[in-house]
């Protein structure tokens, strides 16, 4: 299972094929869509195409195995962090969890691996090379090979979605801790890539938190695996040493756990 997020900025290059920005700056380039984003409808919320991925958050847990990492603290190359996503599910074919993950982060996604020639065969498979993808994909909305937490909670109802930070709160989860995306592009701007790094691996946790409650709600967990995996985290956290995930395990640990029936 992998739990994914992305963190995304303002695709600059892009922009300035796609518009008349000769002589100005990355900060003014921006500027300019988030204008003309407003004008046209209301929100600074850019196009789909037009986000360029600087983070992919990804969890990994199978068996006693647990990981979590950030692709970007090694390298802003934007195909580079693609190639390593798809990897993982080139290799491992792992069941893809994500918050919002089907109406933002696979058509970023998609936009980007088509801008970069990022080959991801396995991922696109319906059932051409495998046949068991032609009833259980990666594509198909109501499969499982990606569970979309806020549209299957949602009941696939737009007006019934929420965000990541009101359900983890809500559960007694850390939410967000001082960061959210609205900061994301004036810290790439600002030359603080760590603290994008590290926020995206804090939605990560919160997801993946989420996604244990949901397995025990749908039969997949019972009140002592769930416990049994909730251990595993915070001693994964506990023995890694890093600052960012000291402060989620402090938070988590403050706010309490919600109730769960036995």
């Amino acid at each position: 299972m992998l739990v994914f997020d992305l963190e995304t900025v303002p695709d600059i290059e892009g922009a300035r094929r796609l518009h008349d920005f000769a002589g100005l700056s990355d900060t003014e380039v921006a500027e300019a869509l988030f204008a003309l984003r407003r004008i046209r409808t209301g929100s600074e919320f850019l196009a789909h195409p037009l986000h360029r991925i600087v983070s992919i958050g990804v969890l990994y847990q199978g068996g006693e195995q647990i990981k979590l990492s950030a692709f970007g603290r090694e390298s802003e190359d934007e195909a580079e962090l693609l190639r390593q996503f798809f990897d993982v599910i080139e290799k491992r074919t792992p069941t893809l969890v994500s918050w919002n993950g089907g109406g933002f982060d696979l058509p970023v996604l998609h936009y980007r691996a088509l801008l970069h020639g990022v080959s991801a065969p396995r991922y696109w498979d319906q059932g051409d090379d495998d046949r068991s993808f032609r009833y259980n994909n990666y594509l198909g909305r109501f499969h499982w090979r990606h569970i979309d937490l806020m549209d299957v909670l949602a009941a696939y109802q737009m007006r019934a979605t929420a965000g990541l930070d009101m359900i983890a709160s809500l559960l007694g989860l850390p939410g967000k801790l001082g960061m959210d995306g609205s900061k994301v592009w004036p810290a790439w701007r600002d030359g603080d890539r760590a603290s994008i790094h590290d926020y995206v691996e804090h939605d990560v946790l919160n997801t993946y938190l989420v996604y244990l409650r949901f397995e025990l709600m749908r039969g997949g967990l019972n009140p002592e695996a769930l416990e049994r995996r909730e251990t595993q985290l915070r001693d994964y956290l506990g023995d890694a040493g890093r600052a960012h995930l000291d402060e989620f395990l402090a938070a988590w640990r403050g706010a309490g756990p919600a109730p769960v029936s036995a």
